[in-house]
C-alpha cells in the first residue's frame, strides 16, 4: 500500500523513505505561510466590514448581511470546478493564477464608492479566494510525507484557523488605534501580496497522469462518498460565520463591551493553538472521530456561553471553549474527508469541505444579519447555539459511524 501512495504521488519509494519523519520541509513551510497570509489578508477586514458599511453607506443590518454573503455564493460556486481544475492541471500554475488575482480584488474595495460597487467587488473576490484556498490545501498534502499526513494536515489547518482568529483581532486594535478604513484595505493589499510570492517559490514534484480515470464524473466536482460529513461541517460553518461576523456589534450593543473583541479572538486563537498542540499525537494515530468529538463537544458548550452571555468572564471562556472546539473538530473533518477519497481526487476532497463549511458559512451570515435585524443579537446566537448542538448529536449519532464505513484503507 506504501508502494502504491508514492507512485501516485509521482515520486519513488526511495525518496518517499528519505522524508519520512521530516514534517517541516522546506515546501510545506512555504504552503504555510501562503495559506496564513491568504487567511489573515482576508481576515483582517471580516470583523470591521459591517462597520464600515454602517458608517460609509449607511446600510441596515440586513442589507449588511447580503453584501457579506455575496462573496460566499461566489467562493461556493467556484469550488467544485477549482477541485476539478487542481486535479487536472498543473497544481503550481493553478495556485499562482488564483493568488495573484485574489490579491488584485483588495484594490477594489480602495476604490469602491457605492455599496454597490463594493457589494460586486466583494462579490468578485470570493471567486480567487474559494479557488486559491483550495489549490493551496492540496499542494499542501502533495508536500508531506505520506507517513506524516494527518499530523501535517492538522498543523496546515492551524496556519488559517491561526489567520481567522488572529487577523479580526488586528484588525479591530488598528482600526481601534487609527479610524482609517483605507489604511486596513492596503494592508490586505501588502499581506496578500506576501502570500503570492511566497506561493511562488514552492516546488512540487511532477505528478504521474492518472491511468482510466472516468472523463465526466460528478466525484470531479464534489466528493458524493462524504454527503454526511459534507452536511455536518456544513452546520458548524453555519456557527462560525454567525460568530466571526458579529461578534463585534454584538459585544458593543448587547453587552456593552466596547474593546473586548481584540481580547475575545486572541483567547480564541489561543484555544486553536492549544487544541492542536494537544492532538497531534491522536492525529498521528489516526484516532479522527475521538479528535472530532471532543472537538463539538466542546464548540457546543462554548457557543452555548457565548449565547448566555452572563458575564465578561463568560464571554472569554465562550472563546477558549470554541478555539479549543474548533482546533479538534476542523483538522479532524479535513482528514476523514481525504481518508474517504482516492489519491486523485484530493482536490475535490478539500473543495467539498470547503464549499460545505463555505455554505454554511454564507447561511449563518444571512441568518445572523436577519434575526439580529428583527428580534435582537442574542437570539441569533442561540440560534447559533442550537445549530451547533444539533451539529454535534449527528456526528455522534450518525457521522462518526458513516465515516468508518466508508474509510479508504
Amino acid at each position: 500500500m506504501q508502494q502504491k501512495i508514492s507512485n501516485n504521488d509521482g515520486c519513488s519509494s526511495e525518496e518517499e523513505g528519505k522524508e519520512t519523519e521530516k514534517l517541516w520541509n522546506k515546501n510545506y513551510i512555504k504552503v504555510m505561510i501562503s495559506n496564513f497570509m491568504l487567511f489573515f489578508a482576508f481576515y483582517l477586514l471580516t470583523p470591521l466590514l459591517p462597520i464600515y458599511l454602517d458608517a460609509q453607506f449607511k446600510a441596515d443590518k440586513d442589507t449588511i448581511g447580503l453584501v457579506l454573503s455575496g462573496y460566499v455564493v461566489a467562493t461556493f460556486l467556484v469550488r467544485p470546478f477549482s477541485g476539478f481544475f487542481v486535479d487536472s492541471f498543473d497544481r503550481k500554475k493553478v495556485l499562482m493564477l488564483c493568488f495573484f488575482f485574489f490579491f488584485l480584488c483588495f484594490s477594489g474595495y480602495i476604490g469602491a464608492g457605492t455599496l454597490l460597487m463594493f457589494a460586486i467587488i466583494r462579490t468578485l473576490h470570493g471567486l480567487p479566494f474559494g479557488a486559491a484556498t483550495v489549490a493551496n490545501s492540496t499542494v499542501a498534502i502533495d508536500v508531506l510525507p505520506s507517513s506524516r499526513r494527518n499530523e501535517g494536515i492538522g498543523f496546515y489547518g492551524l496556519s488559517n484557523n491561526l489567520a481567522m482568529a488572529i487577523a479580526p483581532s488586528a484588525g479591530i486594535y488598528i482600526y481601534s488605534a487609527t479610524g482609517n478604513f483605507p489604511l486596513l484595505f492596503w494592508l490586505s493589499l501588502g499581506i496578500a501580496l506576501i502570500g503570492f510570492i511566497s506561493s511562488t517559490s514552492v516546488k512540487i514534484r511532477k505528478r504521474e497522469p492518472v491511468k482510466n480515470k472516468p472523463k465526466l464524473d460528478l466525484d470531479h466536482f464534489f466528493l458524493t462518498r462524504a454527503w454526511l460529513m459534507a452536511l455536518n461541517i456544513s452546520l458548524f460553518g453555519l456557527c462560525w460565520g454567525v460568530m466571526s461576523n458579529y461578534v463585534a456589534i454584538y459585544g458593543q450593543k448587547e453587552l456593552g463591551i466596547t474593546d473586548g473583541t481584540g481580547i475575545f479572538f486572541a483567547i480564541l486563537s489561543g484555544g486553536l493553538v492549544l487544541s492542536r498542540l494537544t492532538g497531534r499525537k491522536a492525529l498521528r494515530k489516526d484516532k479522527l472521530t475521538q479528535n472530532c468529538a471532543q472537538g463539538v463537544i466542546l464548540s457546543t458548550i462554548g457557543f452555548t456561553l457565548f449565547a448566555l452571555a452572563i458575564n465578561e468572564w463568560t464571554y472569554y471562556l465562550s472563546a477558549l471553549l470554541i478555539g479549543l472546539g474548533n482546533g479538534r473538530m476542523y483538522p479532524a473533518f479535513l482528514n476523514m474527508f481525504i481518508k474517504v477519497a482516492r489519491n486523485d481526487q484530493r482536490g475535490t476532497a478539500n473543495s467539498s469541505i470547503l464549499i460545505s463549511w463555505d455554505l454554511g458559512m454564507g447561511i449563518g451570515i444571512l441568518i445572523g444579519g436577519f434575526i439580529a435585524e428583527y428580534i435582537s443579537f442574542s437570539a441569533a446566537f442561540w440560534v447559533t447555539a442550537g445549530m451547533q448542538a444539533t451539529g454535534t448529536l449527528i456526528f455522534l449519532l450518525f457521522t462518526r459511524r458513516f465515516y468508518l464505513q466508508r474509510k479508504l484503507s
